[in-house]
């Protein structure tokens, strides 16, 4: 098990939006996320993911990506710390990204990766 912990600010969440398109206002402006039932900006999930992706190719450089499955059940808030969680297990490696205050899991999924390169 590798485990690193990420504390995601709002600066990544607008450079984030600035690279891949997706500026909806609920993860890079504050004022609007004010109102939201979260009442701040929440993380992009792919960011998450993003994060998880650097430290499953750091782990495990010679394998390639096959397949991926993910879900975000609960939001990640700039300023409030996440445990970054790669899991090896027999049908792939399971990511996770949980709140470090609560505990509550915002990115769950499962990396599938072909065997060593030869």
């Amino acid at each position: 098990m590798t485990q690193r912990e990420w504390c995601p600010t709002q600066a990544e969440f607008d450079a984030f939006a600035r690279i891949s398109g997706d500026d909806n206002p609920i993860h890079v402006d504050p004022a609007f996320s004010a109102t939201s039932a979260f009442g701040r900006t929440v993380s992009h999930g792919m960011l998450i993911y993003a994060k998880l992706w650097a430290m499953l190719c750091e782990a495990y450089p010679a394998r390639a990506h096959t397949g991926q499955e993910m879900m975000f059940p609960n939001p990640a808030f700039a300023g409030e710390p996440l445990i970054l969680t790669l899991a090896e297990e027999d049908s792939g490696i399971t990511m996770t990204a949980a709140r470090r205050s609560d505990g509550a899991v915002c990115f769950t999924g499962r990396a599938v990766l072909a065997e060593d390169a030869a």
